[in-house]
């Protein structure tokens, strides 16, 4: 029986935009699990309701129930140690934990106060008021006035890849001479404006930018062919 995946979908149901969902994706790409994906979007919260919780990803294998991110990582590492590893070992889980709160703390902020107008424009009907109404309540302002002026502040936003510039100048991943689930989770991060907007992050001659690629193109293409606006 395959795995399944609750995976957050907007009008499109082709169009997975989650950058957590993106994160478990790769990694179930890169186990060579099978997984079946079910659409799911923000006003579902009750289809949810076996998991205890109301966000995804939520995984469901077997008669195992797993949510977040993280811990789907953690448990696809543990439970199939016969396939390739997502962490190599300690340290790697280790350095991959850093990238996981880096780019949740680091990133993510910058990159929704760049799209959320974006976000907003590809969701289905039902999720709009939603997310508008707790978007703006948790910001303190409209979303048009939260991405306002956005390009001035991408230069800012660019400079704080500059640690995975470094890297990659002396390696092909952030895992190495391969990737481990420390790639997944960026990638799962820049995936997730490239789904929903055309509002350019990375400029084309990044370093960063022909990583993304190259992740991208794994697991046959598996990131590279997603659904975008």
């Amino acid at each position: 029986m395959p795995i399944t995946l609750y995976d957050l979908a907007g009008a499109d149901p082709a169009l997975r935009f989650s950058p957590y969902c993106w994160r478990t994706k790769m990694a179930l790409a890169h186990k060579g699990l099978a997984v079946e994906t079910v659409p799911w979007r923000f006003t579902e919260k009750d289809r949810l309701a076996f998991s205890g919780q109301g966000r995804v990803p939520v995984l469901v294998d077997g008669e195992r129930v797993v949510s977040d991110s993280w811990a789907i990582a953690e448990y696809l590492e543990d439970t199939y140690p016969d396939r390739p590893s997502l962490f190599r070992g300690v340290g790697g889980r280790a350095h991959a934990r850093f990238i996981n709160a880096w780019g949740d703390s680091g990133l993510h902020p910058g990159i929704s106060r760049m799209i959320l107008r974006d976000i907003f424009a590809v969701l289905a009907p039902q999720d709009r008021d939603y997310f508008r109404t707790s978007r703006e309540r948790n910001l303190g302002a409209t979303l048009e006035a939260v991405v306002e002026g956005r390009e001035g502040r991408l230069e800012a936003w660019r400079a704080l890849l500059t640690p995975v510039r470094l890297v990659l100048g002396a390696q092909a991943f952030l895992g190495g001479d391969g990737p481990s689930y420390a790639d997944h989770i960026l990638f799962g991060t820049l995936q997730w404006p490239r789904c929903v907007s055309s509002f350019a992050l990375l400029a084309a001659d990044d370093p960063v930018a022909g990583w993304f690629a190259r992740v991208g193109a794994l697991y046959g293409g598996l990131g590279a062919a997603a659904r975008t606006v």
